[in-house]
């Protein structure tokens, strides 16, 4: 077995296998490692906006998922209470791309998983990464099989960390666990077969101790997700003994937004509820870091405002731009230049997505308080264009890499040449 590589990739979701891809099409010899088998159920929101589908363009799996994704997403709504208020959703450019969808992620894992290995990445699964270590320019990666005792150690110059904020190291559970508070925002996801969502539709639920989200994706399935404070679900379990921790999420979505319950009337539960969490929003590049992060590993906003998985696939087109930056690369294993690497990265990383976390920070504490959001409920009501602006400032219709950035990338870089100049996207936040 091959141990030796130019990159090790921890985590094959959206930002793993995009990295992963990109940087072997530009020569790299790379190591994507993932835990699960796939396809897979996961507890994440499944829309991927319009920013995002010029860069499926680019790294060839664009029409595959226009055959397979859900309606185009043009209206966003607001379910509170017995209230629900619609508003347009902006358009992006080019206008054969203007409008986000929904894609299950059973699907979308597996086609960008196939570009990485088509890409020539190795790609190991399902292997568990048990411990990292060295440092930057000489990392070790210690992982075992799934299903066995058998491990290997990987060595490489660049480590990335593309995991989920969620899924720490075998050696960090404890910790984490003991680390819980009855405030912790807990994640829940069920898909629904037969609802009344209308198509093109994206409601966003506002409900004491919690938001979430509703949409129509591929497959003729309505999905269900929301975050909810602990302390709000055990109230809820005590009240109702016999349901489980699914079961008495669908009945305070039902009970709290007259939307949902409109909506899953006549629908059908596929599939037990998801959960996951606690989740842990904030920025979590550090100045000290030897490794590098992307997607969730990197940063992770509310879900409120559906951009998870925005920032996971455009967070590694920023790294892999900044690591295949003409003239910029001095040898992998040079500590000096990963550390420039890393800071413009970061610099890069916040002045995207550092505004959309305020925002959803913002969004996400009026949604769980809908005492405090019923003045605003009238000014929406009023002017539900606000809705869209909204939107707009979420990051739903600007891309961080610009258009000739992803082609130059999703040619093999290190291969071509072009100016090294307009790299990335310069509009402000």
């Amino acid at each position: 077995m091959k141990t030796r590589f130019d990159a090790i990739i921890m985590g094959a979701g959206p930002a793993g296998s995009t990295a992963a891809a990109l940087l072997a099409r530009a020569g790299w010899s790379v190591a994507l490692v993932e835990k699960q088998r796939f396809p897979r159920r996961k507890v994440c929101g499944e829309c991927l906006a319009a920013s995002n589908l010029p860069l499926l363009d680019a790294l060839g799996i664009g029409a595959q998922f226009d055959a397979s994704a859900g309606p185009e997403l043009r209206q966003v709504a607001l379910m509170q209470g017995q209230r629900t208020l619609i508003a347009d959703l902006p358009a992006a450019d080019p206008p054969n791309r203007a409008w986000g969808r929904a894609l299950g992620r059973e699907t979308l894992d597996m086609l960008l998983l196939a570009q990485a290995r088509a890409s020539g990445a190795v790609v190991l699964q399902p292997w568990s990464v048990q411990a990292h270590g060295g440092s930057a320019g000489d990392h070790n990666c210690e992982i075992r099989a799934i299903g066995s005792d058998h491990r290997e150690c990987l060595h490489a110059p660049v480590l990335i960390a593309a995991h989920g904020s969620w899924e720490p190291l075998p050696t960090g559970r404890e910790e984490r666990r003991l680390a819980r508070q009855p405030g912790d925002l807990f994640a829940f996801k069920a898909n629904f077969r037969d609802a009344r969502l209308a198509p093109g539709l994206l409601p966003v639920l506002s409900f004491d101790g919690g938001y979430g989200g509703m949409v129509l994706a591929d497959q003729g399935i309505t999905t269900l997700a929301c975050c909810i404070r602990e302390d709000r679900l055990e109230a809820c379990r005590r009240l109702h003994p016999g349901l489980s921790a699914g079961d008495a999420v669908e009945a305070i979505l039902k009970h709290a937004c007259l939307g949902v319950a409109q909506a899953l009337g006549p629908a059908q539960r596929e599939g037990a509820w998801l959960a996951t969490g606690p989740i842990d929003p904030g920025i979590r590049l550090r100045a000290d870091d030897a490794l590098f992060r992307i997607g969730n590993a990197a940063g992770e906003a509310h879900p409120i405002i559906g951009e998870g998985m925005s920032m996971a696939v455009q967070s590694a087109w920023l790294l892999c731009g900044q690591l295949l930056h003409p003239g910029r690369r001095d040898g992998l294993a040079n500590a000096a230049w990963q550390s420039g690497v890393r800071r413009r990265y970061a610099d890069e990383w916040r002045r995207h997505f550092a505004p959309r976390l305020r925002l959803a920070a913002g969004l996400a504490h009026l949604a769980m308080r809908p005492g405090l959001t019923a003045p605003w409920l009238g000014l929406l009501d009023r002017w539900p264009a606000l809705l869209k602006q909204v939107a707009r400032r979420a990051g739903k219709v600007r891309c961080a890499i610009s258009p000739a950035t992803a082609s130059w990338l999703a040619a093999g870089a290190a291969r071509c040449t072009r100016p090294a100049a307009a790299l990335f996207h310069r509009d402000p936040g």
